[in-house]
């Protein structure tokens, strides 16, 4: 049975004693005993921020692709460059996928709101996509036989991989 005071109401528990003595909007001790501090409530995370340029790229009434154009414009074409490549035209098909991410860069740094293609801050969107993109050119670029690219470094390094 609980304990009772003098006007016959029950004790507060451990956790009301603690939470009064702190005062409303301050920081109180952990009643398990543990040294961590429980901050306000006004200090957690509530929400997590859209990264810059992540809003709608048309306006809220125009219908859901209308809206994420960007994005799919991207995804349509990486789509159309496997497929490419999937039916043995592989050094067009990654040229495809390569320019996608390219202009998905282009997109990212010249549009205000790109819809779901903003998934980072834009320096960061710009490089991935621009330093993947560019990768994926340039290994499109270099494929055997006959590549579009000779780079003549690459044969002595491949030179010296290859010996002893």
């Amino acid at each position: 049975m609980p304990a009772e005071d003098a006007r016959g109401h029950a004790a507060p528990t451990l956790r009301e004693r603690i939470t009064a003595a702190a005062g409303p909007g301050r920081a109180r001790r952990s009643p398990r005993g543990g040294a961590g501090r429980i901050p306000p409530r006004r200090w957690r995370t509530k929400d997590t921020a859209r990264p810059e340029g992540g809003g709608r790229a048309a306006p809220g009434d125009a219908p859901a692709p209308a809206r994420q154009w960007p994005l799919l414009t991207v995804v349509g074409l990486v789509t159309l460059g496997l497929l490419i490549t999937a039916l043995d035209a592989f050094r067009a098909g990654t040229l495809i996928i390569g320019l996608a991410l390219l202009g998905g860069a282009v997109l990212r740094w010249l549009l205000p709101d790109v819809g779901m293609l903003a998934v980072r801050s834009r320096f960061t969107d710009i490089a991935t996509y621009g330093f993947l993109g560019l990768a994926i050119v340039l290994l499109a670029l270099m494929i055997q036989p006959d590549p579009l690219l000779k780079l003549p470094f690459l044969k002595d390094i491949l030179h010296f991989t290859l010996t002893k």
